[in-house]
């Protein structure tokens, strides 16, 4: 996403704070992540889930982008479960 400014949605950083994970961490997500699942029609803004290993723990970020406002809108972040997550968290388990 380049120089984009991250915008921080009140759910994001409420399930942040739930979860142990600081706002550096989830820049890093967005900044060097990997886009696992894209969701081209939400509304207002496209968005996806970016998956990274941030200080080797997994991470997942769901961003949308809003282009014409160079911004990068965190929706929400947690850790994913392996229950629910293949072993390399980038799949879900079928």
């Amino acid at each position: 996403m380049g120089e984009w400014s991250v915008v921080f949605r009140v759910h994001a950083i409420q399930r942040m704070y739930q979860r142990g994970i600081d706002a550096s961490a989830v820049r890093q997500v967005i900044r060097r992540g990997e886009a696992i699942e894209e969701y081209p029609e939400d509304l207002p803004y496209p968005s996806k889930l970016m998956y990274c290993l941030v200080d080797n723990r997994p991470i997942h970020v769901v961003v949308a982008e809003n282009p014409a406002g160079n911004e990068a809108i965190v929706i929400t972040v947690y850790e994913p479960d392996a229950t629910i997550w293949e072993a390399d968290f980038k799949k879900r388990r079928r």
